[in-house]
Formats: C-alpha cells, sequence, structure tokens
C-alpha cells in the first residue's frame, strides 16, 4: 500500500518562527518568520498536492473528487471539500486571544465554524495554553475587560509540555502561548475571530484587525477552565468531525488502519517510521489509503492517526 505524501505549504506570521527548519528539517522559502505548515488542506485557495508516487501533481481535492473510493474508502461524507485540515504551527510569540463561529452562529457571522484540537510536539519551559474562561468570569467581566485591555487575565492558562493534547471545540476562547510546537487537527475551515491581540503590530507595522463584535457573540461563556486530555488514553479528540489517537510504538512493533475500510492520515511525533518502503522521520506526515496498509516503527515512536469517526 503506497504511502501519498503532500508538499506543505509554508504561511508567514509575526509570531512565527524557524522551528520547523531546526526541528524537522524542512527547508522555508526564506528567513521570515513562519508560524504555519498546512500538511492536509483542501481549500478554493490553498491547495495540497501529492509529491511523487503514482498520484504525483494531483491535488488533495482532485483525490477527493476523483478518486474518493479509491484512496479514502467507501461510505464516506459526500462533501465539496476534504472535510479535516492537518497543520504544524510554530509559535514563537503568543498567538491572538480568538475564538471560532459555533455552527448554530457562522452563517449569521459570515464564517465558518472550526472545531479543532492541539498536540504539544514541542515545548519550551514554562511554556502555557491559554484555554476557556476563568471560573467566574461573566460576559459583562469579560466585555469589561476588552474595554480596559486586560483580557489576558480572564482566560485560563495552562502549563503544557512534549506529548500533552487538548480539545478546542467551536466557541471556546483560545490563544496559543509562546514557545509551542504544535500538531492542529481541525474541520476544514479558516475563520478565526480575534478578540485581543497583545496591543502589537503585524508584518505590515500596523496593528491586526479585531473582530470585538463577532468574538463576544461566538464565545462560549459556560465553558470555564477546560482540562487537558488525559495523558495515558490513546483517543485524544474524537467529535463528530475527526478522530485522532496517540500511538506509541516499540522498534519493529507496527500499526495500520483502527478500520481498514478507510483511510488513516499519520504524523510522526517521536521516532521513525517507514509504510509501503518508506521512511517517515519526526514531523513528516502520510496519508495511508483505505485498505491493508501497515506501519512499521524503525526506533521507539510515537504516531498520531487521524481520520474520519466511524459512521
Amino acid at each position: 500500500m503506497e504511502p501519498i505524501v503532500f508538499e506543505p505549504l509554508y504561511m508567514q506570521r509575526v509570531w512565527g518562527g524557524r522551528e520547523l527548519a531546526h526541528q524537522y528539517g524542512r527547508k522555508l522559502p526564506d528567513e521570515a518568520p513562519y508560524g504555519e505548515s498546512w500538511e492536509v488542506v483542501d481549500r478554493e485557495t490553498e491547495q495540497s498536492v501529492v509529491r511523487g508516487g503514482s498520484h504525483a501533481g494531483k491535488t488533495l481535492h482532485e483525490l477527493w473528487t476523483k478518486h474518493r473510493d479509491e484512496v479514502f474508502g467507501l461510505g464516506l461524507p459526500e462533501t465539496e471539500r476534504f472535510p479535516i485540515l492537518i497543520k504544524v504551527l510554530d509559535a514563537r510569540d503568543d498567538l491572538s486571544i480568538q475564538v471560532h463561529p459555533p455552527v448554530a452562529l457562522a452563517d449569521s457571522l459570515k464564517g465558518e465554524p472550526k472545531t479543532e484540537m492541539w498536540y504539544i510536539a514541542d515545548a519550551n519551559s514554562g511554556a502555557s495554553l491559554h484555554v476557556g474562561l476563568k471560573q467566574g468570569v461573566s460576559r459583562q467581566d469579560f466585555k469589561a475587560a476588552i474595554q480596559d485591555g486586560t483580557v489576558a487575565e480572564a482566560v485560563h492558562s495552562i502549563p503544557v509540555q512534549a506529548g500533552d493534547s487538548i480539545f478546542i471545540p467551536s466557541g471556546r476562547l483560545h490563544a496559543i502561548g509562546a514557545g509551542l510546537l504544535i500538531h492542529e487537527i481541525q474541520q476544514n475551515s479558516d475563520t478565526t475571530y480575534r478578540v485581543f491581540d497583545w496591543n502589537r503590530l503585524g508584518l505590515d507595522g500596523k496593528p491586526r484587525e479585531l473582530h470585538v463584535e463577532e468574538s463576544l457573540a461566538s464565545i462560549d461563556f459556560e465553558d470555564f477552565e477546560p482540562d487537558l486530555a488525559e495523558p495515558d488514553q490513546q483517543i485524544i479528540a474524537e467529535c463528530e468531525y475527526f478522530r485522532v489517537e496517540k500511538l506509541k510504538l516499540q522498534p519493529s512493533e507496527s500499526c495500520g488502519h483502527r478500520d481498514p475500510r478507510w483511510f488513516s492520515i499519520f504524523s510522526v511525533a517521536e521516532g521513525e517510521v517507514e509504510s509501503g518502503g518508506f521512511r517517515f522521520n519526526k514531523g513528516d506526515f502520510f496519508l495511508l489509503p483505505a485498505g491493508n496498509g501497515s506501519v512499521v516503527a524503525k526506533s521507539g515512536s510515537v504516531i498520531l492517526r487521524t481520520t474520519l469517526p466511524a459512521r
């Protein structure tokens, strides 16, 4: 079973850095700060393109629309575009405090709902995530914090280390803290409402746009102090949009699909694995088509297995 590898799309961000080069050996386009690598994406303006193999040069959209049964399996959603988007985020500075619109409000706000999860691939000492509200913070309290510039004091912070993960449903206030390298698995969406951006300037030297009214409409004001996923569980995120499992493999140990009827996307968090005669190292991503393909650890490895939920 031939794994499918896509060319990443690199995005400059004011909060980004060079960890994609330093930790994953990526060749970045220039010396600018790169905050995002879009590993798997099927959007109108951004497309993953297959690198090598029998599907070389095809876009993810072509695979999804013209080779769906062959590559992804039978009985999957009849969506126009591949429903999952996967990124690596390199946060050398804090991201804005933000929210994604919930399903019930997204259309009225002219946005797309976005539920996601984060896996911490690397963390500087003392790094934190800012997720949910501190206990007891009301909508009125939060509006006052916007006015007086103390939004950060209203948001719950969680110290994290490599190997941690957390689920971020639409409507959950959040920000990634400085010093984190994160694998993000999400709905195929690109709507973000910033409510606070630490009073900094963007790459163009101007303040970045805020979306205060949209944020206030989207935030779940009963979402207090959420927790990280349990550290020892295999399924680290599961919802109607995706399922993500964390698999720990000993040398020569193998795994395949959770269900061979459907595809899986694997990302190597630690170690080195082999699949279909190809080697994949830390930071690599590949799609294993539906069927009986396998992934074999060449060293002690940690991999994430992402697919659509059981139907």
